[in-house]
């Protein structure tokens, strides 16, 4: 009988640490993705502002590089919030995970990867009940 609730233990014990992996991982792809559009952003203002530029050339970087870093942006965040909410055991952190780990499959390597690690272990019925009240 004592086997049996060791197993139990343990299983919730192995559960917790995947999901606080997935959800450091999911802060990271997060970090990185605000990152990159911080640097596309800046790489493009900064390539309009060279003094031999035609105005309209340099118009046009500033509005690119400002939008694409602007959308890296607002992709980042659902990414860090999941994370977040996914270490502190909130039950939305986890479904808004689910839903991103399916978009995230046809960003490849790194999404894909998450996103078939996060599904996996997000959907085993040990998760859920790590996710619900106590």
């Amino acid at each position: 009988m004592s086997c049996n609730s060791d197993n139990g233990v343990e299983e919730r014990i192995n559960m917790d640490k995947h999901v606080q992996v997935i959800g450091i991982l999911w802060i990271v792809l997060g970090a990185m993705s605000f990152l990159g559009g911080l640097f596309l952003c800046g790489t493009l203002i900064g390539i309009s502002l060279i003094p031999e530029m035609e105005a309209e050339a340099s118009s046009i970087l500033r509005i690119v590089g400002m939008s694409f870093g602007i959308f890296l942006w607002i992709l980042s965040a659902p990414k860090i919030i999941c994370g977040i909410g996914l270490l502190r055991k909130m039950e939305w952190a986890r479904i808004l995970t689910i839903v991103l780990s399916f978009l995230s499959l046809l960003n490849i390597p790194f999404g894909t990867a998450l996103g078939i690690y996060s599904l996996v272990i997000l959907l085993r019925d040990e998760t859920v009940q790590l996710f619900k009240p106590q």
